[in-house]
């Protein structure tokens, strides 16, 4: 035991704190008696808190549960409310292609359509136009060919010859 005094002399030196290994003088009893107490009384009040704790926790567990559970469900739901968006996104893709190709088809036969009546009408307006203008060069025509005449005439007829044409229509008109 000397040998065990001299190490624990040694160690405490360099702790500061000496150890007394006479239990009766460094009243370890007591102290011993102390500690027993306070974990007697206390370990009741210790078990009380950790059961509270331990229904806190496990309450916290239960709800935070719960709420993944909602989560997962309302997930869930929105897949499926994706789904069906996706569907009717598709459904009116479709239809705006087809609605397309058809204002697109229209658009082509009403121009088709379109182009065909203002040739005819052109066609027809060129051959108006043609007429016209045939008849005006053959009005013009005549009407230099009678100038011409008249010019003609005028240097050819004598006033004798002119008194016999009009006598000749003045018996005309009588009869």
């Amino acid at each position: 035991m000397d040998l065990f005094t001299q190490t624990l002399n040694g160690f405490s030196t360099h702790l500061a704190v000496s150890f007394n290994p006479d239990i009766f003088e460094s009243n370890v009893i007591n102290i011993t008696i102390l500690v027993a107490g306070i974990f007697y009384l206390g370990s009741n009040a210790l078990s009380e808190s950790l059961s509270e704790r331990q229904e806190k926790i496990t309450g916290a567990i239960q709800e935070a549960e719960e709420r993944l559970k909602e989560a997962n469900d309302r997930f869930a739901e929105s897949e499926k409310q994706l789904e069906q968006a996706q569907l009717v996104i598709d459904s009116i893709k479709t239809d705006a292609e087809n609605t397309a190709r058809n204002v697109k088809t229209g658009i082509l036969t009403d121009g088709k359509t379109e182009i065909e009546r203002l040739t005819t009408t052109a066609k027809s307006q060129i051959s108006t136009i043609e007429a016209k203008v045939r008849k005006q060069i053959s009005e013009y025509v005549v009407t230099l060919a009678l100038k011409r005449v008249t010019l003609q005439l005028e240097g050819k007829l004598n006033s004798n010859l002119q008194q016999q044409i009009l006598d000749r229509n003045i018996s005309k008109l009588g009869d």
